[in-house]
């Protein structure tokens, strides 16, 4: 699946005014599917009550902007010459019966276990497709080399 992934800009306020926590621990992170008629707002989307339209719990797919559906697992995170890279395994869903069909797939931080108040973190949105994995098959997301890099750029722009 063809995909773009992004960083909701609330994530990076949330990790300064300290709502995100340890996204390296198992079970932290949560993994939600969403349907078509979700549209993420890379601006303003913040939490889990600002995720809307997750998949149906059926057909092999589990809800969980509490943690209690699927989460990342073996999260890790590395530095390397100013560059952090944040990778797990690629979360997948064994379909049955109808199968599991999402447009968009949301990172939140789950530590809380309070859905409405989680706060959101990244988002891929298949570029406006449907993904579906029919009943027997595996619905995998494939983060490629990492989840997400963030390069920091020498801060500029100081008084002398």
């Amino acid at each position: 699946m063809a995909v773009t992934a992004y960083f909701y800009a609330e994530f990076f306020v949330n990790c300064f005014v300290g709502n995100i926590g340890d996204l390296t621990g198992a079970g932290n992170t949560g993994v939600t599917l969403h349907t078509s008629t979700y549209t993420p707002n890379q601006d303003t989307d913040n939490d889990g009550a600002d995720a809307t339209n997750e998949v149906a719990e059926a057909n092999g797919y589990l809800q969980g902007f509490d943690g209690t559906g699927e989460v990342l697992i073996t999260p890790t995170v590395s530095n390397t010459l100013n560059v952090i890279n944040w990778d797990a395994a690629d979360p997948q869903w064994t379909a049955t019966g109808a199968g599991i069909t999402a447009r968009t797939m949301v990172l939140s931080d789950v530590t809380t276990a309070v859905a409405a108040t989680d706060p959101l973190i990244w988002f891929s949105d298949f570029d406006g497709t449907d993904e579906t994995a029919s009943g027997g098959g595996t619905f995998t997301y494939t983060f490629g080399s990492q989840i997400g890099t963030i390069t920091p750029a020498d801060a500029t722009g100081f008084p002398a």
